[in-house]
């Protein structure tokens, strides 16, 4: 478990791979209920937000692609028009508590080659004009089944809270309690599921509890869901799961 990194209120942040599974609220069940409409039917309702999204078929699946803009992978700045910033494909989907659930397969562009780690996730909680946000992604070339070095490999799947809290800052004032390694790698499928209480969030990583944190860093609120990538990556989503959601 992560040491103990609170707040003012002293509550516990946490994270790491030897926790105990959450227990869930009033209503909901450990399976998550398949979102209606689907996920490529969401498209044509989405906002795309610094980014390209398409229908596509990947290994028999339907999927949506998510790519960074052209002009902003190639003369974007970054913490301006990248990294850690509002670049999803925003979902007409309300979400406060409940489960998201969501498999995701990431592969490198070319772009930001010293840097680029193959982002993508889920964002959530997205307030109007993106004013704020949450997010989870996973950084598939520090997965463990990448081989990564350290320390990236106790990197490989990252909370932030936009605007004020992104991985940098957290990393520096919180090390190894909002990001943690995990068993990924780039170009094949992973499933990323979030379970979210008021103030507290589980990730799970193909079923495996990876990553908790305790409390989450934004009041909770509901807000639209978005599926996120970042600078470097282009990333196909899959089977879309949501519970507790309001179209």
């Amino acid at each position: 478990m992560g040491q103990r990194h609170g707040r003012d209120d002293s509550r516990t942040p946490i994270c790491g791979r030897d926790l105990v599974p959450r227990r869930y609220p009033a209503g909901m069940t450990e399976e998550a209920v398949p979102a209606d409409p689907t996920l490529p039917q969401l498209l044509a309702s989405g906002v795309a937000r610094s980014v390209s999204a398409t229908p596509a078929v990947i290994d028999g699946r339907e999927a949506v692609r998510v790519e960074l803009l052209e002009s902003i992978s190639r003369d974007g700045v970054p913490d301006v028009d990248y990294v850690d910033m509002p670049t999803f494909l925003e979902l007409a989907l309300e979400f406060e508590d409940g489960t998201i659930s969501v498999d995701v397969r990431a592969q490198l562009n070319g772009y930001w080659p010293e840097g680029a780690r193959g982002f993508a996730g889920l964002a959530f909680r997205i307030q109007p004009d993106v004013a704020a946000f949450e997010s989870v992604y996973l950084r598939p070339t520090n997965g463990r089944h990448a081989g990564a070095p350290s320390p990236r490999d106790r990197r490989a799947i990252q909370y932030f809270a936009y605007p004020g809290w992104r991985f940098e800052l957290l990393r520096t004032t919180y090390p190894d309690v909002y990001e943690t390694g995990a068993d990924i790698d780039l170009d094949r499928w992973t499933t990323l599921r979030l379970e979210v209480d008021a103030d507290r969030l589980d990730a799970y990583v193909d079923d495996v509890l990876t990553l908790a944190v305790d409390p989450t860093l934004l009041p909770p609120r509901r807000g639209r869901i978005g599926l996120f990538v970042d600078i470097g990556t282009v990333a196909w989503f899959s089977n879309l799961q949501v519970s507790h959601a309001v179209t």
